[in-house]
């Protein structure tokens, strides 16, 4: 069983940045594809960033060159830099862990654990 808790949200004007953490309960966090997606009121939700257990990123084009993820295995935490903010940015951010490599980590049901969400709100 996997916990995760997101922190960082928050109102931040258009062209600002923030910094999204996820940490993580257990001891395995090393062994989890963590993944970033968001879900904006009367959307589906979407992905938005992950990074697998072996190291490779991948990223949503709407993001692309604006936003990154890291992970600090030693801390249990995952991280989402979201920088050049857009008002279409604005939504529900959540975490989600799962053992998936590959394309398919763009899938949320390939994720077996989800956080709470933080909520990510870009004024224009």
């Amino acid at each position: 069983q996997v916990q995760l808790v997101e922190s960082g949200g928050g109102l931040v004007q258009a062209g600002g940045s923030l910094r999204l953490s996820c940490a993580a309960s257990g001891r395995t966090f090393g062994s989890y594809t963590m993944g970033w997606f968001r879900q904006a009121p009367g959307l589906e939700r979407g992905f938005v960033m992950a990074f697998t257990w072996d190291g490779h990123t991948y990223v949503a084009d709407s993001v692309k060159g604006r936003f990154t993820v890291s992970r600090d295995n030693a801390k249990n935490t995952v991280y989402l830099q979201m920088n050049s903010l857009r008002p279409e940015d604005t939504a529900i951010y959540y975490c989600a862990a799962s053992r998936q490599l590959g394309p398919r980590v763009r899938v949320g049901e390939t994720y077996d654990y989800w956080g709470q969400g933080t909520q990510v709100t870009v004024s224009s």
